[in-house]
């Protein structure tokens, strides 16, 4: 009897790569990529053939400036990308994989990621930042980890970091909660609400808008915080235009400034 032939080996898994974005998405100027991503993430950037995109067009344009630096591995044009549901874009992607609207069918992340399983590597980019940190794509990263794929996060600029330690609040203890309710009554219970707790606790709240709804949230923080609370903004974050300031609360009602309407923007408060 012949021996047994062994098993083939199973088919590598191709890596995700979770490719940081520059923060001048929707902003009239952009910032050199070179002056806000190392050359060795748009290198690596620029080998990727397989995209999972929060927005397809807007990625897009992100491979035509990354190719404007660093040559694509293909054109433009045979770039594959698939973009998120837009359910995760709504009601966000961490629990279970799928929407949390009890009216939306279950979405399974791992459906994205057949080019993983073929052996290619993929790189998963959201509109600005670091994709599955205040964007969505959590969903896709447990996905690539269930399916024993290798999850590499390149290095480029986050908003809510560059925000927080910019603030002059504790940088060791914050969380960051989102948007707030659009309610004014309940945006200004939970402005109330979470700034006990920095009270009790010491941590720092973080918290972002639609840029268009900036100076509604901003009047909403002065109205509701107290007088002695240290709110921070971080707007238009590396780009030359940034502006970065925190004082009281006080302060800030003497000086009459309100943020830009048309900036993405981040918000910090606490003790």
């Amino acid at each position: 009897m012949s021996a047994r032939a062994p098993d083939a080996p199973a088919q590598a898994r191709g890596r995700l790569f979770l490719v940081p974005a520059p923060l001048d998405f929707g902003c009239a100027q952009q910032a050199p990529l070179t002056d806000v991503l190392p050359q060795g993430t748009l290198q690596q950037a620029a080998q990727l053939t397989h995209w999972i995109s929060e927005n397809a067009k807007s990625c897009r344009a992100y491979l035509k400036r990354i190719d404007a630096c660093t040559p694509l591995a293909v054109p433009l044009q045979q770039q594959q990308i698939s973009e998120l549901p837009r359910h995760v874009h709504k009601k966000g992607d961490h629990a279970q994989g799928h929407s949390t609207s009890s009216s939306a069918p279950a979405w399974d992340a791992r459906s994205l990621l057949a080019p993983l399983l073929a052996g290619h590597d993929m790189g998963l980019v959201s509109e600005a930042g670091m994709p599955a940190v205040a964007d969505p794509g959590s969903s896709v990263v447990r996905a690539a980890h269930d399916l024993g794929a290798p999850v590499v996060p390149l290095v480029g600029p986050v908003s809510l970091l560059l925000a927080l330690a910019a603030s002059g609040l504790n940088g060791q203890s914050f969380a960051f909660q989102g948007y707030l309710p659009q309610d004014a009554s309940a945006r200004a219970q939970r402005i109330r609400s979470l700034f006990a707790h920095s009270q009790s606790s010491g941590q720092a709240q973080l918290v972002i808008e639609t840029p268009y709804r900036n100076p509604t949230l901003w009047q909403a923080l002065l109205q509701t915080l107290p007088a002695q609370a240290r709110l921070a903004v971080a707007s238009g974050l590396t780009l030359a235009q940034a502006h970065i300031a925190s004082h009281s609360v006080q302060t800030w009602q003497r000086q009459g400034w309100t943020p830009d309407k048309n900036t993405p923007t981040v918000f910090a408060f606490g003790v």
